[in-house]
C-alpha cells in the first residue's frame, strides 16, 4: 500500500469522526446506539444513559437534537457535538433542527410515529432482554396483501409466524390481533415493538404458546392529520424491519434494528396523541372508521384462508395499545362470539363501564369469565389513572375477573407496550 492510498484511508475515517472520537473520553466510555445504521458510530449511549451526538454539518449557523431540545457545539472540524441529559431507558424517537428545520438523523434508523417518520434511538435497560435479539430459534414477519371488500381496496397486514411454522405443515396456530396506537401504523408493533424477538424469546422459554400475531392499520395514523389511504393502495417498500436472519420481510422492508418509545422533546412528548377524534358512522372516532368491518368481514377470514389458524374464538384474541386499545374495547364488545382472549394497554378513553360494558355481560361476572378466558388491563406507572389504573378497580369493585399491570416507572410509550404484551402472552390459549 502506498503514501497516497494510507492518507486517503486516513482521511476518510477521519470526516466520519473515527480517529477523532476514538482519542475522546465520552467515546471511550459509550457505546453505538443499537438503532443506528450500520456502521455509524454516533448517536452513543453512555454508561449515564446520555445520547452523545457528533453531526457534520459545517455551514450550518445552529444545531439542535430534539431530545430535550440539546443545542450540539460547533468545532473546528465543521462536526458540531453535545451530550443530552439522562434519558429513560427504552426507545424515543427524534429529530434535528438545523438553523431551525426539522431533519433526520442521517446515521439513525427511521420509524413510522407520531404521524411522521422520524429517526429513533434505544437506550437500554439494566437487566431488561426479553425483547433483544437472542441465541433462540426464530419465527419471521410476513407481508400479506388482501382485498377488503368493505372499504373496497387491497390493504396490507404484518403476519409473525412462530419458529416451527415452516416446519410442520400439520400443526393449525392460535391467532393475535395487534393494534398500534395514535400516529403510527401497521409497522409499529413489528419495528417499535420488537413483536417477534418478544415471541421468539418466550417461545423458546415455554413461557408462551406459538402463536400467529396479525398487525394491521387501524386507521388511526391519520388521526395526527396524514392523509387516508386511497383505495388500492399500500405501503410497499416501507415495512418491519427486524428480519435479521428471520426468514421473509415485507416487501422491499430493509433491515432496522429499532424499537419504538414516543419522542421526547420532539413532537408530541412521552407517546401523547393530541387531536380530539371526531365520530364516524359506526360511532368509532373518524379517522378508523370502517376497521371494526374490515377486521370481522375481512381480514380473520383472510388470514384463517391463507394460514394455518385454529379458526375459532377460543383461540383467537385482540389487544392494543393507546388508541388500538380503544378500538379492542369497541370490536371486541360487539364481536365477543369471534374473541375470547382481550388485551387493552393504556387506553386513553372508550372504556364503555361496567354499567353497560360488553352488553351488559359486566354485570354478570360469572358468566363474563365463562365467555372471556383473558381479560388483561395495563398502563406505565407514569400514566394517568384512566389509561388503566381506573378501569382496573372499576372492574376489581364489580369482581370481574381481570388481569392489571402497572409497568414500574414507565410512561405512554413503547418500553410500556412491550412488557404488557410480554405478560399477556403468557396467558394466551392455555
Amino acid at each position: 500500500m502506498n503514501k497516497t492510498s494510507v492518507f486517503l484511508i486516513a482521511a476518510f475515517f477521519t470526516v466520519n469522526g473515527s480517529l477523532f472520537s476514538q482519542t475522546d473520553e465520552l467515546f471511550q466510555n459509550s457505546k453505538p446506539a443499537s438503532t443506528n445504521i450500520v456502521g455509524a458510530e454516533y448517536p452513543r449511549i453512555d454508561a449515564q444513559r446520555r445520547a452523545i451526538f457528533r453531526v457534520r454539518a459545517p455551514e450550518a449557523q445552529s444545531v439542535v437534537v430534539g431530545l430535550g431540545n440539546t443545542a450540539l457545539t460547533l468545532g473546528d472540524d465543521g462536526f458540531w457535538t453535545g451530550v443530552t441529559a439522562p434519558l429513560d431507558p427504552g426507545f424515543h424517537y427524534y429529530n434535528l433542527r438545523i438553523n431551525g428545520v426539522e431533519v433526520n438523523d442521517p446515521s439513525s434508523e427511521t420509524f413510522f410515529g407520531s404521524g411522521r417518520v422520524m429517526s429513533g434511538i434505544e437506550v437500554p435497560e439494566e437487566g431488561v432482554d426479553f425483547y433483544l435479539v437472542k441465541k433462540v430459534p426464530h419465527g419471521q414477519i410476513v407481508s400479506f396483501w388482501y382485498f377488503a371488500e368493505s372499504t373496497g381496496e387491497t390493504r396490507q397486514a404484518y403476519v409473525y409466524l412462530p419458529p416451527d411454522y415452516m416446519k410442520n405443515n400439520d400443526k393449525r396456530y392460535p391467532v393475535l390481533y395487534l393494534q398500534h396506537g395514535m400516529g403510527e401504523d401497521r409497522r409499529a408493533w413489528a419495528n417499535q415493538g420488537r413483536t417477534n424477538f418478544i415471541l421468539d424469546n418466550l417461545i423458546a422459554e415455554g413461557k408462551a404458546k406459538p402463536m400467529i400475531v396479525v398487525m394491521e392499520d387501524g386507521g388511526i395514523a391519520a388521526g395526527m392529520g396524514g392523509a387516508r389511504r386511497p383505495a388500492g393502495a399500500g405501503t410497499q417498500g416501507a415495512g418491519p424491519g427486524q428480519g435479521q436472519g428471520q426468514g421473509q420481510q415485507a416487501q422491499g422492508a430493509r433491515p432496522q434494528q429499532g424499537q419504538g418509545q414516543p419522542p421526547q422533546g420532539a413532537g408530541p412528548g412521552q407517546g401523547q396523541r393530541p387531536g380530539g377524534p371526531g365520530q364516524g358512522p359506526s360511532g368509532m372516532p373518524s379517522f378508523w372508521d370502517g376497521f371494526g368491518s374490515v377486521i370481522i368481514k375481512d381480514l380473520i377470514p383472510a388470514i384463517d384462508a391463507n394460514f394455518r389458524t385454529l379458526a375459532n374464538r377460543e383461540n383467537r384474541a385482540m389487544a392494543g395499545l393507546s388508541l388500538g386499545g380503544t378500538q379492542t374495547y369497541q370490536i371486541t364488545q360487539a364481536n365477543l362470539d369471534k374473541f375470547a382472549n382481550i388485551g387493552i394497554f393504556s387506553a386513553p378513553f372508550g372504556f364503555p363501564g361496567v354499567e353497560t360494558g360488553y352488553n351488559g355481560l359486566l354485570l354478570k361476572p360469572e358468566e363474563f369469565a365463562k365467555q372471556v378466558k383473558v381479560f388483561y388491563i395495563s398502563m406505565g406507572s407514569k400514566e394517568g389513572a384512566g389509561t388503566g389504573r381506573s378501569i382496573h378497580e372499576q372492574l376489581e369493585k364489580a369482581g370481574i375477573k381481570h388481569v392489571y399491570f402497572e409497568a414500574p416507572g414507565t410512561a405512554h410509550e413503547f418500553q410500556t407496550w412491550r412488557k404488557s404484551l410480554h405478560g399477556f402472552t403468557q396467558l394466551l390459549f392455555k
